[in-house]
């Protein structure tokens, strides 16, 4: 990953075999809550001959090994989610590395399909559905007839979703491989994320600024006094604009859906 975005093969994290370890130079971007981890998963460059796929292997890092540093990112709302990793000659044990030598990209590939699918979170997205209609009915928006067509627009999306969901399971069940598809979960998972932070921010007008701190955490609900409840709803939507791009961005995702589904 490592700085290498949707464009995993240009990742420029090197791991030089030295006898029985790996000694790891680089940095990784944006890794999510990497200041709690104990360990984190690397795809790293072991190779630069062939093709670039070719030369990418997978290690398992100790985030206490002496080389590592943990730099916070620290977004527009305050928070302290992301962070930069880098790797200072860090020594990695070879038993570290997961399957083969130069075969990461291989088992990246099939992880990030599984990501993918998990990024399509149908769970949430009902869940924020029906919080996005108590906002609008608290806000006396809800009855707004074009207000409503987004919200009943999104809800349709939303089943849809769930139904290509819940196909992808059962197909990777009965044993087919439906893994080419997840570009698809993930670009309108993320696109429907995007959609009901922004109705719930429009919903709530200029109350959708005041930060609450406990109204960051999942399944929020809050109390319906003041504005408590609405809080922070602006945060929430400048937030959800990465979902469109972590997990391979939606640009790349229909490239491959193009190319391996559509021929």
């Amino acid at each position: 990953m490592s700085r290498a975005g949707s464009d995993l093969a240009s990742l420029k994290t090197r791991a030089e075999r030295k006898g029985d370890k790996y000694i790891v130079n680089g940095q990784k971007t944006w890794t999510t809550l990497a200041q709690y981890g104990d360990w984190i998963f690397c795809l790293v460059r072991t190779s630069t001959e062939g093709k670039p796929q070719t030369g990418i292997s997978f290690l398992l890092i100790d985030m206490k090994s002496p080389g590592v540093t943990v730099r916070p990112i620290i977004m527009l709302d305050g928070g302290h989610e992301v962070n930069e990793v880098f790797f200072d000659n860090v020594e990695v044990p070879a038993e570290n590395l997961i399957g083969e030598e130069n075969k990461g990209w291989t088992y990246a590939k099939h992880l990030l399909s599984h990501e993918r699918t998990n990024i399509a979170d149908v769970n949430r997205a009902k869940r924020e559905l029906e919080r996005l209609k108590r906002i609008a009915k608290g806000e006396g928006v809800y009855n707004e007839q074009r207000f409503r067509d987004e919200v009943a627009k999104l809800e349709v999306d939303v089943v849809a979703l769930e139904m290509l969901v819940l196909r992808v399971l059962s197909a990777e069940k009965s044993g087919k491989n439906p893994l080419d598809i997840a570009g698809l979960l993930k670009i309108k998972g993320s696109e429907i994320q995007q959609r009901y932070t922004e109705l719930m921010m429009l919903a709530a007008g200029p109350y959708a600024l005041p930060f609450v701190k406990e109204a960051m955490e999942a399944g929020y609900q809050g109390e319906f006094v003041g504005a408590a409840y609405l809080a922070p709803l602006a945060a929430s939507y400048f937030n959800m604009r990465k979902t469109t791009i972590y997990g391979g961005s939606n640009e790349v995702q229909r490239n491959i859906v193009a190319q391996t589904v559509l021929g």
